[in-house]
């Protein structure tokens, strides 16, 4: 029996520290790490399921060729390599390097990550994808307002008076973080959640806020007046460190609130006594999800929600501070700041298009010049988690030739010619970094791939091979075969930050300059040096206001043919579509449903157990109801990451549209109407 320390790779707030325990060459137990501050009590569920997910009967473990459709025949990796590379040299041949798209996402964590794209860029060009499904709106909202993405310490939150979960259910999306809200709580803090949903997270909450969707920037714009109205800003605190007070205070004066409860549909009452707990009770943090920039009007909602920290002072002290994205692990110059999802400029003449992830579907049938014919995927399910799955689809079933690197039968693998089997968490080591937390992690292999299953990194060593690269070309970009190469290859990336692999062997390592407290010296890398509530580049960039209006979202709050808002969150044990198959994950998330307010079933004749058909003019889904007390009227609910195997991905009801800024998806400007199945 050995006792190896890893961490989970998944795209996921916590990146778990984790200790895998092997006895005969296969993993038989996962326990904490308590190495790793901010999550000494372990993995979730879904870090649990490792033990069936890297085991599961349905994995992938050899290359597969499709026969015909939903249809696919083992062959043997020569086969599918040999195959792969005759198709890559005919569309190469034929429209040139940029028909062939690499679409890469976010199912895993790692440094090895990067040798993907490095390896098309040594095919001679590709077609990319730029933004991201994400969080892109809000990164770029906290880069234009504080200079970089950081935040306190993970454990500093327990420092605060008043915590405000704004879009954020923590409790089942960043489950590690309650424990920290809990003890804020056991001190006397306040905890105000913000959400169309009563959820989990607001179990907790002394308020819950539920505003229309889509409306959080009038809200905050809202509290902004009555802080100002009241005195309670902090003067001096403006004056040294805040860039556009007076104009911003300006553009709140209409803001009263007969006005915001009219626009957000929040009771006077309510706004009233949030803003005088904003207003009074310091330190504040304010934690935001990512699900209200989510819309078309994302980017200035969050940078409204940023000046409320602002002008209270609540910035470069513990307890105090907004909690979106800490990108301290980005030392390595991978997504160091939302720029990184900007399209390419391409400074090295490497020969690249780049089309929008948000609108991945439409923007591969546009181009023409030269048309897509070859699709490589990983890391990824883009026929159920882009906007539109409908159009996306379309898009790939146009293309000549497409191959998919997944561990199961994803929507997109069952689109594909040829499906190639990717290793787990376990079976190869690399780097990772985090979002939430500042600790760099080693993710230590612990075990052999099992029947044929390669690392993506040897697959693209081997198809260089066959497409005339030599081996000398190939170590410019990738490690060769073996633990030892990739191991050897990781250090390289290290020694700059003077770590070793033995120390991340042992545990998590803080990044090198982690602050505990951000913004602790009061400096802001923006181009005022101070904290931007008027911003000239969000004008000349995105082409928005200087200062953080309000715009509606486009769909949804109008009412119309389609009155209900279509939420699409994510479940507690799940990360998209992933972890849905497992059968320690069905136990809890049985399938989808439709969540509805009863207010808004009894007035379409639906009762819990109907089946409800959710539509707009772009597609449908049938769901069974639930009746959910908790979700203010015009709202409706439906997880996504749920697949053709249980009627369809909720992105048939989605939109290929782009946020206001950061080229994120809007995936809840999402308009729909809700009828009983016949």
């Amino acid at each position: 029996m050995t006792v190896f320390t890893t961490a989970c790779p998944r795209n996921c707030y916590s990146t778990c520290s984790m200790r895998v325990t092997v006895e005969a060459g296969r993993v038989t137990a996962i326990d904490p790490h308590e190495g790793n501050r901010a999550t000494p009590e372990g993995s979730c569920l879904k870090g649990l399921g490792y033990l069936e997910r890297v085991y599961h009967p349905d994995r992938i473990l050899h290359p597969l060729r499709r026969v015909r459709e939903g249809v696919f025949e083992r062959i043997s990796w020569d086969a599918a390599l040999a195959l792969i590379a005759d198709e890559l040299q005919k569309a190469r041949a034929k429209h040139g390097p940029q028909s062939v798209l690499y679409y890469s996402a976010s199912g895993t964590k790692g440094l090895l990550n990067a040798c993907g794209s490095a390896f098309w860029r040594a095919f001679g060009g590709f077609t990319s994808t730029y933004g991201d499904l994400c969080w892109p709106a809000g990164l770029e909202a906290t880069r234009l307002t504080l200079g970089e993405n950081v935040h306190n310490a993970p454990w500093d939150l327990a420092n605060a008076r008043l915590i405000v979960m704004w879009g954020k259910n923590a409790a089942e999306t960043n489950l590690h973080q309650m424990r920290f809200v809990d003890q804020a709580l056991e001190r006397g803090a306040q905890c105000i959640v913000i959400d169309p949903r009563r959820t989990q997270t607001a179990e907790r909450a002394h308020l819950l806020v539920q505003p229309r969707p889509g409306t959080d920037g009038a809200l905050a714009l809202g509290l902004a007046h009555l802080i100002i109205e009241a005195g309670h800003t902090d003067s001096a605190f403006i004056a040294a460190h805040v860039h556009g007070f007076e104009a911003f205070a300006e553009l709140v004066l209409p803001w009263t609130p007969e006005r915001t409860a009219k626009v957000t549909g929040v009771p006077e009452a309510q706004i009233q006594r949030l803003a005088q707990a904003m207003g009074t009770l310091r330190p504040m943090t304010i934690s935001a999800g990512f699900g209200m920039q989510r819309y078309t009007n994302a980017g200035q909602t969050m940078r409204a929600m940023l000046a409320l920290l602002a002008i209270t002072g609540n910035f470069g002290k513990p307890g105090a501070g907004w909690v979106y994205a800490n990108l301290s692990t980005q030392v390595f110059g991978h997504i160091k700041d939302p720029l990184d999802f900007y399209p390419p400029t391409e400074p090295d003449g490497v020969a690249r298009i780049s089309i929008s992830t948000a609108r991945l579907g439409a923007d591969m049938l546009a181009q023409q010049d030269p048309p897509l014919a070859f699709a490589w995927v990983e890391r990824g399910n883009p026929l159920s988690q882009n906007p539109d799955t409908a159009k996306v689809r379309e898009a790939f079933r146009k293309l000549d030739f497409r191959v998919v690197v997944d561990e199961r039968l994803t929507d997109t693998a069952r689109e594909a010619d040829v499906i190639l089997p990717s290793k787990s968490l376990f079976e190869q080591s690399d780097i990772i970094g985090a979002y939430w937390h500042a600790y760099l992690q080693l993710r230590q292999k612990v075990i052999d791939p099992p029947g044929e299953v390669k690392p993506e990194t040897e697959i693209y060593w081997e198809l260089g091979k066959r497409l005339g690269l030599s081996e000398g070309d190939l170590r410019g970009f990738l490690p060769e075969p073996g633990d030892a190469s990739v191991e050897a290859w990781l250090q390289g990336r290290l020694d700059p930050l003077g770590i070793t692999l033995g120390q991340l062997r042992e545990g998590p390592v803080l990044a090198p300059g982690t602050p505990e407290v951000a913004f602790s010296d009061l400096r802001f890398p923006t181009p005022s040096e101070r904290i931007e509530l008027w911003s000239d580049e969000a004008v000349q960039r995105w082409k928005v206001a200087a200062l953080a209006d309000y715009r509606e979202p486009i769909e949804g709050l109008s009412g119309g043919k389609y009155p209900l808002q279509l939420l699409t969150p994510n479940t507690k044990n799940t990360i998209h579509s992933q972890f849905l198959h497992l059968h320690v994950i069905q136990q809890f998330e049985p399938g989808p449903f439709l969540f509805i307010g009863l207010e808004d079933a009894e007035a379409r004749g639906l009762q819990q157990g109907h089946f409800a058909r959710v539509f707009n003019e772009r597609g449908e889904v049938r769901l069974p109801v639930r009746i959910d007390f908790g979700l203010r009227p015009g709202v409706v609910v439906a997880f996504n990451g749920f697949g053709t195997e249980v009627g369809g991905s909720v992105n048939l009801l989605s939109l290929g549209r782009e946020t206001d800024m950061g080229y994120g998806a809007a995936f809840h400007d999402n308009g729909v109407e809700v009828e009983r199945a016949r």
